[in-house]
């Protein structure tokens, strides 16, 4: 697989931001699905990228490490093609979300 060079020394910064720019696309492509259709996608598509995404944003817990990087991954791999991995990625910051959230009730 070819890549593209590192020409700069703020490539990481370069990816970080890129990566926040697709989240934000996904999350406001999700909330626009959302309105659209009560029906839920379950399947391998870039659209239950973004549902997964907004579902993760939404939780209270989005903010905190794991979940974070996780979520951030996801997006990122979404964002590249790599859809399968990437919504693996999302489901895995979704269930922790749901367990720091569940950690933060429960004390």
């Amino acid at each position: 697989m070819w890549r593209q060079p590192r020409l700069e020394a703020g490539y990481g910064r370069f990816r970080r931001v890129r990566a926040l720019v697709l989240l934000s696309v996904l999350l406001l492509s999700a909330a626009t699905a959302r309105a659209e259709s009560s029906a839920r996608v379950i399947s391998d598509t870039p659209e239950y990228c973004g549902t997964l995404a907004a579902r993760v944003a939404a939780n209270p817990a989005a903010a905190r490490e794991p979940v974070r990087s996780l979520a951030a991954q996801g997006v990122e791999l979404c964002g590249n093609g790599h859809v399968r991995t990437g919504i693996t990625k999302l489901r895995r910051a979704l269930r922790a979300a749901q367990a720091t959230a569940a950690n933060l009730l429960g004390d």
